[in-house]
């Protein structure tokens, strides 16, 4: 599994091997938990595109219990209507979504847009505000394992010692392929794509610009980025193109494809291609190694799922190293992972592939609110013969106001959430417990709800009988 040096010079419970979305929202989430984590990046910088800019209502929850919320909506901003442009006329308007609202059981009922770069620069102002470290220019060269833990050596010469090691280095994860394995998966589509930030003149910031394909020349899509003054280029090409990204390849691209002139496009900031595909690892994990994001699962950028799926890996992820490495929970938890997360992401991957292919539109199925884990390990629920719209133990657990207090801002924070509702909560439940009573409230009903730390129903019952055994199992008393 891969030589690494004898001399050790860092000890850590966690280390987490990428600083992108995905590493940087799990390194928050062990920081706030007081688990001591590093996070690794072999660049010697944030990435610095727009790639993954599009957060979805499910995510934007995530970040709010991080505590980053107020600075993704500040520096974001709606997907604005899409403007159909033919012979340098404006000729429709496309909608990137279906109609949505906010509802007392959702306070963030529409995509937000953001620019990946400036996403990583708030979780990375979060992480560092909490005590957390990202050292750069870290190559990992290989690692092995044992049976208490992880030893990580780099290009450097040096090594790290972790109790676990979380692999979020990318598509092309040097961890998930030392570890030998597979990814299962497909070319969502043969023609090869360039994704630029550039600055352009000539172009409104109202609207989402796109110029149909015609003749032998594909699409080309102009995203005005929120809270900068920068566009991201979309385009796509025939199978085989060779993609010049230089400042003069991309003004050559745009000028054939719209009604533009060359200059008109004033600078070039970061530039990239790639071919879409969809792929899935085998396994999330390979004794004390985990994957998550990209490392697990790749996405086509369509439907805005890629980056969203990887963050949710990372929530996931950290109650649950928090819980066995600071609360005493047994080891074995580590496992729900996998059987929680791959599934999942299998599900998000076949909507991604949907969407670019056009056989489903931009909404409810991409939101990832009605995304849960019901059948699996962690899912208790005591009652019977329940209606099939019933909230159920592995659901996510809904926003609601109780008594004037909002359920959001009760579950914000590392802890387990009780509520009692028109019944009366045991006299004790553990020390990672906070309980809430109140009266019965739609969606949740009556009775005992136990939510987890990421915001999923764990146990559900009318009485308490079973609470304390699951809280037992856990490490909650």
């Amino acid at each position: 599994m891969g030589i690494v040096t004898e001399h050790v010079d860092v000890l850590v419970d966690a280390l987490i091997v990428g600083a992108g979305p995905t590493g940087l929202a799990l390194g928050i989430d062990l920081a706030r938990r007081g688990v001591d984590a590093l996070v690794v990046e072999k660049a010697d910088a944030l990435f610095p595109g727009s790639r993954g800019k599009g957060i979805q209502p499910r995510t934007m929850e995530v970040f709010d219990d991080l505590g980053v919320i107020d600075a993704i909506l500040a520096q974001g901003g709606t997907y604005p209507t899409g403007a159909i442009w033919q012979d340098g006329r404006k000729v429709g308007e496309h909608r990137m979504f279906e109609p949505s609202e906010t509802d007392p059981d959702t306070p963030y009922g529409t995509p937000w847009m953001v620019p990946q770069w400036r996403t990583q620069e708030i979780l990375f102002a979060r992480l560092t505000e909490l005590g957390g470290t990202v050292a750069f220019g870290r190559e990992v060269t290989g690692f092995t394992q044992d049976e208490t833990g992880v030893t990580v050596g780099f290009a450097s010469g040096t090594a790290v010692r972790a109790r676990y090691l979380v692999a979020a280095d990318g598509g092309r994860s040097l961890v998930r392929r030392t570890l030998g394995i597979g990814m299962t998966g497909e070319t969502v589509d043969p023609n090869p794509m360039l994704v630029a930030d550039v600055r352009i003149s000539g172009l409104d910031r109202d609207s989402v610009h796109v110029f149909p394909p015609h003749g032998d020349v594909g699409f080309l899509a102009v995203f005005p980025l929120a809270g900068t003054e920068d566009f991201q280029v979309v385009a796509q090409f025939p199978e085989g193109t060779a993609i010049d990204l230089s400042l003069d390849g991309i003004r050559e691209t745009v000028a054939v494809r719209t009604h533009l002139a060359p200059e008109d496009v004033t600078e070039l900031r970061w530039a990239s291609d790639f071919r879409p595909r969809a792929a899935l690892a085998d396994r999330f994990r390979a004794g004390r190694v985990f994957l998550a994001g990209d490392a697990a699962h790749v996405h086509s950028p369509a439907g805005g799922q890629g980056l969203n799926t990887s963050v949710q890996d990372a929530y996931n992820l950290g109650w649950k190293l928090g819980a066995v490495l600071r609360d005493g929970a047994p080891e074995s938890l580590l496992d729900t992972y996998e059987e929680e997360r791959l599934p999942n992401a299998a599900d998000m991957l076949g909507i991604s592939t949907q969407v670019h292919r056009g056989e489903v539109q931009r909404g409810k199925a991409t939101h990832q609110l009605g995304l849960g884990y019901r059948s699996r390990s962690l899912a208790v629920d005591t009652r019977t013969d329940l209606p099939e719209d019933t909230l159920r133990a592995g659901d996510r657990a809904p926003d609601r106001t109780i008594d004037g207090v909002r359920l959001f801002d009760t579950f914000r924070g590392p802890h387990w959430t009780l509520l009692a509702l028109d019944t009366k909560p045991p006299t004790a439940v553990g020390h990672a417990v906070r309980v809430v009573e109140g009266p019965a409230v739609e969606t949740y009903g009556t009775g005992l709800f136990l939510v987890r730390p990421d915001g999923y129903v764990g146990w559900a019952g009318t009485t308490e009988d079973g609470l304390a055994e699951y809280a037992d199992r856990y490490g909650l008393r």
